[in-house]
């Protein structure tokens, strides 16, 4: 027991650290390459890869939809991949030097922005606690964007436009991990592979419109040549590699405990950033402490009302 429970704390780490890192990453990424194109790079070669594994896991069958809930699969693939992989890195871009420490920060209350999602689709309004923490969390956030100058946000509210995009790409994939449940007999390999490879159809849709109305350039192997190791690392570190041994991971360990591994991703791109030469200051590092302070304090609370619930059972049993 005590093995496996090493084990998931290894798991949940690799796949942390992992995406930790993949934020600096972007940073020296994005200096050769628009986020549209490397998107699509990038998950066609995890795409592949997802693939793949299914085929060898669960061989070909494994691929036929008939019966299935294809629409709905490939709205959370959308989400979850053109979503998720466009706007994150489109607001990294826009934010510049520091856009790295943002994404990673506002990465973080994904497990807070899913109790929001769980309120709009299922009716599970969250008691007053939570949405505490959910401020909490967002005040933290907000120290780490503005670096503590809330003046310039409001006079120059133009020059923050960058964490919109943010924001909603974290929503989108908190949205593609809540989608899971609606899929209760597929397994993590295949609910992956299956809707990263009908999410492509969106991004390549949507990358075909950008460049016909001049957006994004077709890149060329010149521009390609450049971003192969990130490629390389966004897509079999952060992406194949990552997600398998979060999934993997979080069975051992439980959601409940898994989440809280969640704080080492912007502990990762700080201490990363830092490494390269972005160096934050104090009001960001204030600002990451409150966010993980809140998700932590969530967790708290969160088994405590479970054990609650568990004493009641047994004693009306």
């Amino acid at each position: 027991m005590k093995q496996n429970y090493s084990l998931g704390v290894l798991l949940c780490l690799i796949a942390t650290l992992s995406w930790g890192c993949m934020f600096p990453v972007m940073t020296s990424a994005l200096q050769h390459m628009d986020p549209f194109n490397f998107t699509a790079l990038r998950y066609s070669i995890a795409g592949l890869a997802f693939a793949a594994l299914l085929l060898h896991k669960e061989g070909p069958k494994a691929f036929s939809l008939k019966g299935e809930r294809v629409g709905l699969a490939w709205f959370l693939g959308t989400a979850g991949f053109a979503g998720f992989g466009f706007l994150v890195f489109l607001g990294q871009k826009l934010a510049g030097p520091t856009g790295a420490l943002t994404a990673s920060i506002i990465m973080a209350t994904m497990p807070l922005l899913g109790l929001l999602v769980a309120w709009v689709v299922r009716g599970a309004k969250p008691p007053a606690a939570p949405l505490g923490f959910i401020l909490l969390s967002f005040s933290g956030v907000s120290l780490v964007i503005t670096s503590g100058n809330y003046q310039a946000l409001l006079s120059e509210p133009q020059s923050f436009t960058a964490y919109v995009p943010l924001l909603l790409g974290a929503l989108s994939w908190v949205i593609y991990t809540f989608g899971a449940s609606f899929f209760p007999t597929w397994s993590p390999y295949r609910y992956t592979a299956i809707t990263t490879l009908l999410g492509l159809t969106s991004i390549f849709a949507v990358n075909v419109v950008l460049m016909a109305v001049g957006y994004i350039p077709m890149p060329g192997w010149s521009d390609v040549a450049p971003v192969m190791p990130h490629l390389i690392y966004m897509a079999l570190v952060a992406g194949l590699l990552g997600v398998l041994s979060w999934n993997m991971g979080n069975k051992i360990l439980t959601p409940l405990n898994g989440v809280l591994f969640m704080d080492v991703v912007p502990v990762t791109a700080f201490t990363v950033s830092a490494l390269t030469g972005v160096i934050p200051n104090h009001a960001q590092v204030y600002g990451a402490c409150i966010t993980a302070t809140a998700l932590v304090l969530n967790n708290l609370y969160q088994r405590q009302r479970m054990n609650r619930v568990a004493v009641l059972q047994a004693k009306a049993a």
